[in-house]
C-alpha cells in the first residue's frame, strides 16, 4: 500500500507542475507497482487523474489562467471519443495494449524533451488575445484524439493538450497548463463512465491511497509551479517516462503473466 502512496505522489507532482504527463505513469504504476490487472488499472487511473487534476486546477483557476471556451471545446469533443476508445481497447489482448502504451510513452517523453512554446499560434489575434473560433476544427480534432487515448489507455491526455493549446492557439505556458487541466478532468470523468463495467473490480482502498496522495501533492505543486523552471522539470520527468516505457515493454514481452 505504501507504493500506492508513492506513485500517487509522483502523478500528483507531474500534474501540479506541468498540467500533463502524470497520468502516463498511473497505469504502469498500478499494474507493475501495485499489482493490479490492466482492466482494473485503467478505471482506477482515470479516477486518480480526475481527482488530482481537480486539485491542481483550483490554484490556477484563482489566478484566472484558464481559458474556459477553449477547454470546453476540447473536452466536449473528447467525451464521445472516450467511449469509442474504451470499446476499441476491449478488442485487443492486454499484452498488445501495454506495448502500444509503451510506444505512446516514448512519444510523450520525446515531446517533453523537445519542449518549446509558441506565442504566434493560428488562433492568436494581433492584440495578443485568443480567437478560439478560428481554430474550432483543429480543436475538435485534437480533443477527439485525446478522448480516444483516454478511453483506450486510461490517460488524461494533457501531453497532447498542452502542446496543442500552445502550437494551435498560441496560449502561453501558464494558460496552456491551466486550460489542459480542465480538459483532463472532463476526459477522465467521461473515460471512467465508459469503463463503468469494470467499476466492480476497483480496489477502493488502493484508489483512496493513490488518489489521496496525488490530490494533496498536486495542490501543493500547483501553488509552487510558477516559481520553478518548467523546462527543467519537464526534461527530468521525460527521462522518468522513457525509463518506465522500457520497463513496460520489457515486462509485457518477457512476462505476460503479470498482466492479470
Amino acid at each position: 500500500m505504501l507504493l500506492a502512496v508513492v506513485f500517487g505522489a509522483v502523478i500528483g507532482l507531474a500534474l501540479g507542475l506541468l498540467g500533463a504527463g502524470g497520468s502516463i505513469l498511473a497505469v504502469p504504476a498500478l499494474v507493475y507497482g501495485v499489482g493490479q490487472p490492466l482492466q482494473t488499472a485503467i478505471p482506477t487511473s482515470l479516477a486518480v487523474v480526475a481527482l488530482s487534476s481537480l486539485g491542481a486546477l483550483f490554484p490556477r483557476e484563482r489566478r484566472s489562467t484558464v481559458r474556459w471556451p477553449v477547454a470546453l471545446v476540447f473536452g466536449a469533443a473528447g467525451i464521445p471519443a472516450a467511449f469509442g476508445g474504451a470499446a476499441l481497447g476491449r478488442l485487443f489482448p492486454q499484452r498488445w495494449l501495454l506495448l502500444a502504451f509503451a510506444a505512446l510513452m516514448v512519444v510523450v517523453a520525446v515531446r517533453m524533451l523537445r519542449g518549446g512554446e509558441n506565442h504566434t499560434g493560428a488562433c492568436r489575434t494581433q492584440q495578443g488575445g485568443i480567437n478560439w473560433r478560428t481554430c474550432l476544427p483543429k480543436s475538435v480534432l485534437a480533443g477527439a484524439t485525446v478522448g480516444v487515448l483516454t478511453g483506450l489507455f486510461g490517460v488524461g491526455g494533457g501531453f497532447i493538450i498542452v502542446p496543442a493549446l500552445s502550437l494551435l492557439l498560441g496560449l502561453g505556458a501558464q494558460q496552456a497548463v491551466a486550460t489542459s487541466l480542465v480538459v483532463v478532468l472532463i476526459n477522465s470523468v467521461s473515460g471512467l463512465v465508459a469503463h463503468a463495467g469494470a467499476a466492480d473490480s476497483i480496489d477502493f482502498r488502493v484508489l483512496l491511497l493513490f488518489a489521496g496522495a496525488a490530490l494533496v501533492v498536486s495542490v501543493v505543486a500547483a501553488r509552487w509551479s510558477a516559481k520553478l523552471d518548467s523546462s527543467t522539470v519537464r526534461r527530468w520527468f521525460a527521462f522518468v517516462v522513457l525509463a518506465a516505457a522500457v520497463f513496460v515493454a520489457a515486462a509485457a514481452l518477457i512476462n505476460p503473466s503479470t498482466l492479470g
